[in-house]
């Protein structure tokens, strides 16, 4: 059978917060019969469908756990040991096995990931997977086209298999940090393609990237009120994103978009930002996204915020849906009009490719220690002040035209591409060379 019948697919993620299934969404498509999510397929055993319970309650309670008086610290501290990353430097072999890539091959032979080995086993198709379990199991059961897609710019070795060069696992790196940890940890680099991360198609428009450069040209007019970022970089702007989407529309306020991540943590930052903000708000002179993903718990506490500060405005939007595809969906909607998005640095961080300036809230994880570092890198990022005072802080940074910098270099510097190299891996096997600065 031709393992590219109809252009499809197996598409895997797990349900281990939102970064994971965000990075295999765009991929909807050519999904065969949908997104598979490990672990909560009707087709699993009661003891796997425990199995991932027991991860998955854990993953939540260690995520929250940092927020907890006193106790909170330590707890996390055990999770993030876990999953720690080692020092960049100096350049090293890391290909050694370690006590979690140990872990994680004891228990896919206790039966993780069977459910969905037994389901991608019915048809001969590649099998493409956000999460490093289920592409170690399909290595391990004799897969033969796996395709892993990195969703943070530095990864654990628990997302290389044991022996490394006898693998067939082939890597999707979201930027060449990534690419480099795969090599120190023994992927041969004819196994790494450096795609970026798969951004939603619907932000980008196609492969000129016509919709992301109309949405870019307005965000850096709303992100530059005092015209700082356009005097020094106007020309350069109108190059790269036509003269014609350069027209200041004028059509709507600045916009902050507010996420958080899948464990709920950090909600009460999003209540902050919108006290401080209330007397702008109140006016009509700004607009704040909270973005409750599909917690029904951060969705109260939202509203209860939105009711304290403007409960007969429309200024705050609360984007919550019942389903991941159905708030994906509005989250991407949401983000056509957004001019600075605030998150913690997690996947959302490769979101800086759509021009989108991002205001960091404290990291949690060790690989989110290490997305803000390479966030800094390509300056696309700055760090939240005291949320407390944000209508002071961020009205110096929109006068001053450095959130317009940060949307600008994010856009110049991180691949945007993903999408399109992914589907172009599978289709050709490889990827074909670029030499535009902008569209890779």
């Amino acid at each position: 059978m031709d393992n590219n019948l109809n252009n499809k697919a197996w598409v895997v993620s797990a349900d281990m917060g939102y970064g994971h299934q965000r990075a295999v969404y765009p991929l909807r498509d050519i999904a065969e019969e949908g997104i598979i999510t490990v672990g909560s397929s009707e087709a699993v055993s009661k003891s796997e469908k425990k199995l991932w319970k027991r991860l998955l309650n854990a993953y939540e309670f260690f995520s929250r756990a940092k927020g907890f008086p006193v106790i909170g610290p330590p707890l996390f501290s055990m999770l993030d040991s876990l999953m720690r990353i080692p020092s960049f430097y100096p350049m090293r072999n890391l290909s050694n096995s370690t006590f979690q890539v140990n872990l994680l091959e004891s228990l896919i032979e206790k039966g993780l990931c069977k459910g969905m080995l037994d389901k991608t086993s019915t048809k001969i198709l590649p099998l493409v997977t956000s999460f490093y379990a289920s592409a170690i199991a399909a290595d391990k059961n004799g897969f033969n086209k796996i395709y892993c897609i990195i969703c943070d710019a530095d990864i654990n070795r628990v997302w290389v298999a044991k022996q490394p060069w006898e693998s067939r696992i082939e890597y999707f790196a979201p930027c060449g940090k990534a690419a480099q940890r795969l090599k120190a940890y023994g992927v041969p680099e004819e196994r790494i393609h450096l795609t970026g991360f798969p951004l939603p198609t619907e932000l980008l428009g196609d492969e000129n990237l016509s919709v992301l450069k109309k949405d870019l040209a307005q965000r850096l007019f709303y992100l530059d009120p005092k015209g700082k970022f356009w005097a020094r970089h106007g020309r350069n702007v109108e190059y790269f994103l036509g003269k014609e989407n350069c027209v200041f529309r004028n059509e709507r306020k600045l916009t902050i978009t507010y996420a958080v991540g899948g464990a709920g943590a950090q909600r009460e930052i999003g209540g902050m930002i919108a006290k401080s903000l209330m007397e702008k708000l109140k006016a009509g002179e700004i607009k704040l996204n909270l973005v409750a993903g599909i917690r029904k718990d951060v969705y109260d506490y939202f509203e209860s915020v939105k009711k304290d500060i403007d409960p007969d405005g429309n200024s705050i939007n609360i984007i919550y849906a019942k389903s991941l595809q159905e708030y994906f969906d509005l989250f991407n909607q949401f983000l056509h009009d957004s001019d600075i998005l605030w998150t913690k640095p997690s996947e959302l961080s490769f979101y800086c490719a759509l021009g989108l300036p991002i205001i960091m809230s404290p990291v949690i994880g060790s690989q989110e220690r290490f997305n803000r570092k390479w966030l800094r890198e390509v300056q696309a990022a700055v760090k939240q002040e005291k949320p407390e005072y944000t209508d002071q802080w961020l009205n110096d940074l929109l006068n001053r035209g450095t959130l317009a910098e940060s949307a600008w270099d994010g856009f110049l510097k991180a691949r945007k591409l993903g999408t399109f190299k992914i589907k172009q891996v599978l289709k050709n096997g490889f990827l074909e060379k670029q030499t535009d600065p902008v569209l890779r």
